[in-house]
């Protein structure tokens, strides 16, 4: 099984929502976000996959959340923007995007700070 694994990272605020400390209130993050893909092989010119094509799936959704209020973005304004329902909701953005074939997306991970994170795996 072969493994590849892109990042990059954004700025936004939230407020988590039926949490009792000081994360109840407004205040922000530097995420940073790992998408790890795999699959059983190689492509004729030795890849797993582009890193041009998943680092674009990743850009997508890192352009609509940075610099944002998520509370007041969809699904987030219901949904409770934690680094959980983060890391969710850009595995499902970026699996949707995912050309069909051998290759998935098999986890996506989101630091909140550089020693808290949250992976949501399928």
């Amino acid at each position: 099984m072969f493994e590849v694994s892109v990042e990059d990272t954004f700025a936004a605020a939230h407020a988590l929502r039926n949490y009792r400390g000081k994360c109840e209130n407004l205040h922000g993050h530097n995420y940073r976000v790992q998408a790890m893909f795999s699959g059983p092989e190689l492509d004729s010119a030795g890849l797993l996959v582009d890193f041009v094509v998943v680092k674009k799936l990743m850009q997508a959704v890192v352009d609509r959340l940075d610099h944002q209020y998520l509370n007041e973005l969809a699904p987030f304004d219901v949904l409770n923007p934690s680094a959980e329902n983060i890391a969710k909701y850009f595995y499902d953005q970026i699996s949707g995007g995912l050309a069909g074939g051998s290759v998935t997306l098999g986890h996506v991970r989101v630091w909140e700070t550089d020693t808290s994170c949250a992976t949501y795996r399928p």
